[in-house]
């Protein structure tokens, strides 16, 4: 290339990429590139009518906004033009500063590795864009010139602090890593350079709004990773002597901007087409007949909408009422009035996100046209089976191997390959969406936990990314009641964010309080710029829409619910006896009164669900049941346990099994009764999963809990003939509620319980079963009185009416409980607000708000109050030979000392075991990890277990038993129990 510097032409010896490449590509190169891809993602990702919005916002025309924000996507990498980074190549650096002179920096500058470009782009562009004649404020945060420097400098994730007038007009003085002569003239030199090719001359006249910015900043990015791979750059990388004419750059920009729509297109960022007729019926959407909450939004939601509208929909009906069918035809409403490109649908677990997503999968390919890019987003997505490709017929990994697998071996599905373009798999993402979490979003359709949504507005890296990412989308929030009080403040955030972005959503509860309701639908309106509280009384069933142009909210719509039932509910007081493993059963005791309740199941047949509190205890209740029931034990699927700490490949083949056994029956089933089957479950079946059961047996919980396991019970017409004899009332579906009671007969939870639910909540529950014992629960009639009921204010005053010293002492322990749950309650939506961030109407032009809290936001604090288990183990079963495997029965050799390849990180990673941090020995007691096991991100965490095999399997039991150390702890593995401390 060119040696002469010329100080008002690019010096094309300033490199902006050179990794994989056989010699430094020019950032001019690189700018005009990321400027082209920019135009067309802003042409094919937004809506016509978010263009005008967006231009009309800065006063600009479509056209010239256009070409504006494309020259400021150009200026991302000016930072680069310093010392530091260009140091980072010695030969280009050396040549860049000879003995011409033509450069200086302060002695060392090149040296300041703490100095990163993106910050050198946020700094130095202040200035230049005054220069520029951008309208500059006195209060820097909504001056334009800052505005655009804050949010290009934040392209690598995290927005800096705003820099202070005196020092922008100063910068080299304040950061010696920006140079001085010459480094300053050419970075305005390519900024001017920029500006010219793509012709923005124009100069706007507004500000960014909190919206526009996440909106632009979100593009800016993905036009930065698309114009950076090696495959871009290649056949655009210029000769070694290649001169940078202004004649050459225009050519190189015309080219760049030819190819940039085939970029977009490969990597599938297109739009998702909703249907573009208004007067849209649920038939034409799905093969059968709308129920009353279906039909009704589908006939009422178009005309609220409107041509051009958007808002937020409140679904609140009983579970197995169509609540997903109902959400899907909203959201193709919404998505084409409001203009959005996609749809993503948050689930509260990573199982119930598994099961969604193809249902999803198979609603894009009836229903939605254009691109339909899908990804299932969680933090193990990569090892779900529903990204497999299965239904091409390609191999997964199972727990049992029928053969060895040598090393090096490769799954056909772990082999990172694009996924086949066959019809089956035409809505599956590609390559480019998949590779690395933070694109995910960019895809136009996903399912997944609500947690990869709530991250958006949590100080995370690309944190405002996902926020893009949302703001073009239909945001399906299933089980919206189901979060505790910092996850819920957080959801307040992410709806005041979304309001603003005037992005739809559709939130689906089960078991909503009112006070819940007010707060999400206020959260929203506040966000779209309605700051007047709403008093929301949700219908149930029903159904309610605020409108996100006007801040109006409809009446709640109540629908005829598809079965009205009365749960026959039963209170059984019981003495705790889960941890006695005595053969004598205690009178009273928890263990004899569940085999009472269980015995029609095993003696006529039937299917029986059994929810516990804690794993432990769910173990436990396990082997229980077997000795009490060894017949049934004895049977293939008789007794099945599913809770969380099984490998993660177990589990998915455990939950798949009990789809089998008590999913919605298929129309091949042939008529009768179910065999006797008893699933032990914990918390994770009362979300999300269609199961059916002819009876649900609980430990107590909270009101809206039991009601969602009680939405398991005989959810699914079967008829008299598909239920056992003691089961034929499919309308009066049977609910057994274990209340641990002391000696004094009130309700005492016990110690094993720790804190899984609040106590005052417990005990509030147990009052209101109380009341209804005998009577029943109608569902839907009496469901949102009680959820109401459990959290009303009175309720200690109410006790206290029934007189007595039994009701005053009672009173007096709710009324500490409850002061300690408020208490409680306040510390974790502090915390949410503390850690969170700014609101939008906050932010005021200082993108440093999405960066950061008050608080620190680190990923164990993350982990953990994301609900998460802390710790993963990986056992190492040692085989009679005395080799070591990741399976029992030695066909899966621990990988050797290399690094691993994808196939081998899916095959481990998919054998741990997740469990809670308290179990895990100080990290320097560990045993040690291969060393390239700790340079793998997925890896590098695992705590290794050794077991050895101490007993076959007893009679009925289909695995041997396993025992290991763990920080001075025995634990035991089966495969029908999966790890437990003993």
């Amino acid at each position: 290339m060119s040696d002469v510097v010329v100080s008002d032409q690019v010096d094309v010896r300033v490199w902006g990429k050179e990794r994989g490449l056989p010699y430094p590509y020019p950032l001019i190169c690189h700018l005009l590139d990321v400027a082209a891809v920019f135009g067309a993602l802003w042409d094919v990702l937004l809506h016509p009518r978010l263009r005008e919005r967006v231009a009309g916002e800065l006063g600009l025309g479509a056209g010239e906004a256009r070409a504006v924000l494309a020259w400021w996507a150009g200026l991302h990498d000016l930072g680069k033009i310093t010392p530091p980074f260009q140091a980072q190549v010695p030969d280009a650096f050396k040549a860049l500063t000879g003995d011409d002179g033509s450069y200086v920096a302060a002695a060392g500058a090149e040296r300041l590795a703490g100095f990163r470009h993106e910050l050198g782009t946020h700094w130095a562009l202040v200035s230049l864009l005054a220069e520029a004649g951008y309208p500059v404020s006195r209060v820097q945060a909504r001056s334009l010139p800052h505005q655009v420097a804050q949010l290009l400098g934040g392209h690598h994730g995290c927005f800096a602090d705003v820099v202070p007038p005196r020092q922008a007009a100063a910068a080299g003085q304040y950061q010696a890593g920006l140079g001085q002569r010459g480094w300053q003239e050419q970075r305005r030199c390519h900024l001017e350079a920029v500006r010219r090719v793509v012709g923005a001359e124009t100069v706007p006249a507004g500000q960014l709004s909190a919206a526009t910015s996440v909106r632009v900043y979100g593009l800016v990015v993905l036009a930065d990773w698309l114009a950076s791979s090696v495959e871009w750059i290649l056949p655009g990388l210029p000769s070694r002597t290649w001169p940078g004419s202004a004649e050459q750059l225009d050519a190189h920009y015309r080219q760049a901007a030819r190819d940039a729509p085939g970029v977009v297109a490969t990597a599938r960022l297109g739009r998702t087409e909703f249907p573009r007729k208004k007067a849209l019926k649920f038939e034409e959407l799905f093969p059968f007949t709308p129920n009353a909450l279906q039909q009704d939004i589908a006939e009422v939601l178009p005309g609220l909408v409107g041509e051009e509208g958007s808002g937020l929909v409140l679904v609140t009906a009983p579970t197995g009422d169509g609540k997903t069918e109902a959400a899907l035809f909203a959201a193709a409403t919404l998505g084409r009035a409001s203009g959005a490109r996609g749809v993503y649908f948050a689930l509260p677990t990573m199982a119930t996100a598994d099961q969604m997503f193809p249902r999803v999968a198979s609603f894009a390919e009836r229903v939605l046209t254009g691109e339909r890019a899908l990804l299932l987003m969680h933090s193990a997505a990569w090892l779900s089976p529903a990204m497999d490709g299965v239904q091409c017929g390609r191999a997964t990994d199972t727990w049992s191997l029928k053969e060895a697998v040598g090393h090096g071996e490769q799954d056909a599905d772990a082999s990172g390959d694009e996924f086949s373009a066959a019809p089956a798999t035409a809505v599956e993402a590609r390559a480019w969406l998949r590779e690395g979490g933070k694109r995910g979003f960019a895809a136009p359709l996903g399912a997944g936990t609500i947690d990869q949504a709530l991250a958006a507005v949590l100080p995370v890296s690309f944190n405002a990314l996902r926020l893009y990412g949302l703001s073009d989308k239909v945001l399906i929030v299933d089980e919206a009641h189901a979060y505790g009080p910092w996850m819920q403040t957080l959801m307040v955030r992410l709806l005041e964010w979304l309001g603003a972005l005037r992005a739809p959503v559709v939130l689906l509860s089960a078991t909503l309080s009112g006070r819940s309701a007010s707060s999400l639908v206020d959260a929203y309106r506040r966000g779209a710029g309605f700051t007047a509280p709403c008093d929301i009384q949700p219908a149930y069933p029903g159904w309610l829409f605020a409108d996100a142009v006007t801040g109006e909210v409809s009446d709640a719509r109540a629908v005829a619910t598809l079965r009205p039932r009365t749960l026959d509910l039963s209170l059984q007081q019981v003495t705790w006896d889960c941890d006695d493993s005595e053969a004598r059963l205690k009178p009273g005791g928890r263990r004899g009164v569940l085999r009472e309740v269980l015995t029609p199941v095993a003696e006529f047949g039937g299917t029986a669900l059994v929810c516990c509190t804690t794993v432990a205890e769910a173990q436990r209740t396990f082997r229980d049941l077997r000795r009490a029931f060894p017949a049934l034990a004895r049977k293939k699927g008789g007794i099945r346990l599913l809770h969380s700490r099984f490998p993660g490949l177990l589990r998915q083949e455990i939950t798949a099994d009990c789809e089998l056994a008590y999913g919605k029956p298929g129309p091949d089933e042939q008529p009768g009764a179910r065999p006797a089957s008893i699933l032990v479950a914990t918390q994770i079946v009362e979300q999300s999963l269609d199961f059916d059961f002819d009876l649900v047996v609980s430990d107590l919980a909270p009101l809206a809990l039991l009601l969602q396991r009680a939405g398991r019970g005989r959810r699914h017409a079967r008829g008299a003939a598909g239920r056992p004899h003691w089961a034929r009332a499919e309308e009066r579906p049977a609910l057994v509620v274990l209340e641990p009671t002391g000696p004094d007969g009130a309700t005492e939870p016990p110690r094993s319980w720790g804190d899984v639910y609040d106590h005052s909540l417990l005990l509030r529950s147990a009052a209101l079963l109380r009341e209804k014992a005998g009577q029943g629960i109608a569902v839907p009639g009496d469901v949102q009185h009680l959820v109401d009921a459990v959290y009303a204010q009175d309720f200690t005053d109410r006790l206290k009416e029934a007189g007595g010293e039994e009701a005053e002492a009672a009173a007096r322990r709710l009324h500490a409980l409850d002061q300690r749950r408020t208490g409680a309650q306040i510390a974790e939506e502090t915390l949410a607000v503390m850690t969170g961030i700014s609101p939008p109407y906050a932010v005021r032009g200082d993108l440093s708000l999405l960066s950061k809290g008050t608080a620190e936001m680190t990923a164990e604090l993350l982990t953990t109050r994301l609900g998460a288990d802390t710790g993963r183990l990986l056992m190492l079963f040692t085989q009679d030979a005395g080799g070591v495997s990741l399976d029992e029965d030695g066909r899966l050799p621990l990988p050797g000392m290399g690094a691993p390849d994808r196939a081998a990180v899916r095959r481990i990673v998919a054998r741990a075991v997740p469990v809670p941090g308290s179990w895990l020995p100080p990290a320097g007691e560990r045993l040690d990890l291969p060393a390239a096991w700790r340079k793998q991100t997925h890896l590098r965490d695992l705590v290794l277990v050794p077991m050895v095999r101490t007993a076959e399997g007893s009679e009925g039991s289909e695995s041997a038993v396993w025992h290991g150390q763990l920080n001075g702890r025995h634990v035991e593995f089966t495969r029908e129990t999966g790890i437990d401390r003993i």
